[in-house]
């Protein structure tokens, strides 16, 4: 199974903490969706994406199923690395490979069976993302975390078969945030998103809200919803770039 046939990925509902049937049954999520997963913390939002992630069968505590184009996935995608199709970004990301960032970006492309020439892609996609620039000879440890994940978004987009991508609070990675998500939904990725951040929920088409760790509502994005991101968006900008100006050691002149 290759990416270009994965159409949807479905959650069949389980239970939550307390062994009860979750209220929300079923979930079809599709190509270039994003979808936000909100609630409490402790809720029990990370353990939907850790479902996702194993493509579970049944056999977690909750009781999920997830299904690929409505189909229980072959055994041999859920346990081979080099068939798998769901890659994670958290914000915990750090190198610990000794080589450069041309060097990790070729031998993925070659263990992927891609073309090298996708590395200057992936670093120009890259930069559009990190707040730091990134160079092919920059040495993976000797990047900082939002370089790190700024360059693990790019190569999940361009090089990676991964089909499904699980973001757990990327809002506190030290990129551009949206820039990312629109970057995965924008190459046919199907985007699962855990956050607290207004933006990003609002970004996307629907949020799945977790309560007591199952899945209580799905709520679809409205064109109210929709105006307020809009607005919302403009003063989150605004910050990162007022952090941009007293990350290089400028001065702050004033509130426009």
């Amino acid at each position: 199974m290759i990416m270009s046939e994965i159409i949807n990925l479905t959650i069949i509902g389980g239970v939550n903490k307390d062994g009860v049937d979750e209220p929300i049954r079923s979930v079809d999520i599709c190509r270039g969706e994003i979808v936000g997963i909100v609630g409490p913390t402790g809720s029990g939002k990370s353990t939907l994406i850790d479902d996702i992630e194993q493509l579970a069968q049944g056999d977690t505590p909750t009781g999920r199923t997830i299904l690929i184009n409505g189909e229980k996935p072959d055994a041999n995608i859920r346990v081979d690395p080099r068939k798998k199709l769901v890659a994670q970004l958290s914000q915990n990301m750090h190198f610990l490979a000794d080589m450069t960032v041309e060097e990790f970006l070729q031998m993925h492309a070659r263990s992927r069976g891609k073309d090298e020439g996708l590395v200057t892609r992936v670093i120009e996609l890259a930069n559009t993302l990190a707040g730091e620039p990134i160079a092919a000879h920059h040495h993976l440890t000797a990047l900082s975390g939002g370089q790190s994940r700024s360059l693990m978004t790019a190569d999940i987009a361009v090089i990676s078969d991964s089909p499904v991508v699980l973001i757990d609070e990327i809002e506190n990675a030290g990129i551009k945030k949206q820039e990312a998500l629109q970057l995965l939904a924008g190459e046919g990725k199907i985007v699962v998103v855990v956050t607290h951040d207004p933006v990003l929920a609002l970004m996307s088409s629907r949020r799945i809200v977790i309560r007591n760790g199952g899945m209580a509502d799905i709520i679809t994005t409205s064109l109210q919803e929709q105006d307020v991101c809009d607005r919302i968006t403009e003063v989150d900008n605004w910050l990162m770039s007022l952090r941009e100006t007293i990350r290089r050691g400028d001065i702050v002149e004033g509130i426009a």
